[in-house]
């Protein structure tokens, strides 16, 4: 049996919801959802606090846990987390690119202006 099917096994048989569950260890109902989903996984202080209130050793909670399932979840997050640093890198530049833009076009439209004023104050 998977470490998720054994939380939802093991909430059910003492009939709990998954809000009930979340709120005896501090944890949002989707927190809940998500470990019995395999989404993702409780850290260790929530182990704990999971083996104490199920009263059975981490040994019992987690034994069978495939950990090449949980290294492929960390790594899958850490992706997530480069991507998402990758955007606000990209935003960064994008704004430094624009204010940049903003700037040259303020120096042409008032060199443009001053050769006009030039042109119109020789002309006559």
């Amino acid at each position: 049996m998977n470490f998720n099917d054994r939380l939802a096994e093991l909430r059910k048989r003492r009939g709990l919801s998954q809000e009930q569950l979340g709120y005896e260890l501090g944890v949002s109902r989707q927190t809940v959802s998500k470990w019995e989903l395999g989404q993702s996984y409780p850290d260790f202080q929530r182990l704990v606090l999971l083996s104490d209130y199920y009263e059975m050793s981490l040994d019992e909670l987690v034994r069978g846990v495939d950990v090449s399932d949980v290294r492929a979840l960390n790594e899958s997050e850490k992706q997530i987390s480069s991507i998402y640093s990758d955007v606000e890198r990209g935003k960064d530049l994008m704004g430094k690119a624009w204010r940049a833009f903003c700037v040259f076009g303020v120096i042409v439209l008032a060199l443009f202006a001053l050769a006009v004023a030039y042109g119109v104050l020789f002309a006559s």
